[in-house]
């Protein structure tokens, strides 16, 4: 759940929702498939994909100045609010 600013550096508290700005992401993982420890190491077994969606607040303060962007690699980014989304692509 949800409880403080995703910026690190403010430790405001969520209190309502109307102060600032909610993300929500889906991340998406690979897992091996079978609960059996010993195919756990075998390289050939079936993975299957693993869905979450995670959420993540930006308090009033920091919402105009920052937004958020998940990669799947890199996780969480916090990208100042006046880089465009050409100059996102072009850094990865």
């Amino acid at each position: 759940m949800v409880s403080n600013c995703a910026n690190p550096a403010c430790a405001t508290p969520l209190r309502y929702f109307r102060d600032g700005r909610l993300y929500q992401f889906e991340v998406k993982s690979l897992e091996k498939s079978g609960a059996n420890p010993a195919a756990l190491e075998d390289e050939v077994t079936p993975k299957r994909k693993s869905r979450h969606i995670w959420h993540f607040w930006l308090c009033g303060r920091c919402s105009p100045k920052l937004t958020l962007k998940f990669d799947q690699l890199h996780g969480l980014k916090l990208i100042p609010a006046n880089v465009r989304l050409t100059q996102l692509r072009k850094s990865g």
